[in-house]
């Protein structure tokens, strides 16, 4: 309540405001990848920042801090969480806080022994990116994956979950739309359904250099975030406006303990603080949080990050 106020107080007066603490946040296991997707910097392998694991001590120290407040915690930023071989520990860590934990994966790692970690870990929601229903159209996005081991992995975990008697995770589907894919939209709802998912995600594809067009926009522009300029070029669907609610309600850990204000921060060119030397009660509330904050407030266009969001 006290966050809401003071967002809508903020968008108001024009200046930032901040009443409570953050009540969402994503941490980053990883930034190793076993894929290479092409709109992907894990999958590019093209970070100018420092890559490597969260290790559980980072993660514990944050977790102490933020147990009080936080009802939110998103295990994913960039790469596959389930490379780090110390992430279902950190996931029963924060569930042990009384933390909704939730984690996003290309499911290349749901074998038998990790299925089971899984179902004892507490995880409350699991997302499954899966944007293809045959392994010729999956592959063109998911470059290196295997869609069927994608598929007996999610079988498991749902068969194993409904053995165990056991609610969670939930598991929700997602399928990125692009002009490769969005014909077999109609086969996929099919086996959404045979599969008894939780839950089916249909999300618009962020693209780079989406101004020239690209194989990737959906020919149906219902599952697009760009639509023609009318000069040949492509422009944002939705107006920038000087206004995210996101930055109010949470930030983003990369796994070696820096906060930058978004997902959208692929790169961490925006650290507002890092964890080794400061608490994010203190980081939260700082000069440079609300110094970004304001410049939202006053011109969003002029934020890099910000101008290939649909927030």
């Amino acid at each position: 309540m006290l966050l809401s106020a003071s967002f809508q107080l903020s968008k108001i007066w024009g200046k930032p405001i901040i009443w409570g603490k953050p009540t969402t946040l994503s941490i980053e296991p990883t930034t190793s990848c076993n894929l290479r997707c092409p709109e992907c910097p894990s999958g590019l392998r093209s970070f100018t920042r420092p890559t490597g694991m969260l290790q559980d001590q980072l993660f514990e120290k944050v977790i102490d801090q933020v147990k009080g407040h936080l009802t939110w915690l998103h295990l994913y930023f960039q790469g596959e969480p389930f490379l780090n071989p110390r992430f279902l520990e950190m996931v029963e860590y924060a569930n042990s806080k009384w933390i909704f934990t939730s984690t996003s994966t290309n499911a290349h790692y749901l074998q038998e022994k990790q299925v089971e970690a899984v179902l004892k870990s507490g995880l409350k929601q699991l997302i499954v990116s899966m944007d293809g229903i045959t392994q010729d159209i999956y592959e063109q996005y998911r470059i290196g994956g295997s869609l069927d081991k994608v598929q007996e992995g999610l079988k498991l975990l749902l068969a194993e979950r409904e053995k165990a008697k056991q609610n969670f995770p939930r598991v929700v589907l997602q399928f990125l739309v692009t002009g490769q894919n969005e014909h077999q939209l109609p086969d996929l709802k099919t086996w959404a359904e045979e599969m008894h998912v939780d839950e089916l995600q249909l999300k618009t594809t962020q693209i780079y250099a989406f101004e020239n067009g690209s194989e990737l926009i959906p020919a149906d522009l219902g599952y697009s975030r760009y639509v023609p300029a009318g000069n040949g070029k492509w422009k944002l669907k939705k107006k920038i406006e000087n206004k995210c609610w996101r930055m109010w309600q949470g930030a983003v850990v990369t796994w070696d303990g820096k906060v930058v204000p978004c997902c959208f921060d692929k790169d961490a060119s925006h650290v507002m603080g890092e964890l080794k030397s400061h608490s994010l009660s203190s980081i939260w509330s700082s000069s440079a949080y609300q110094n970004f904050r304001a410049q939202l407030l006053n011109d969003r266009t002029q934020i890099e990050i910000c101008k290939n969001c649909t927030e």
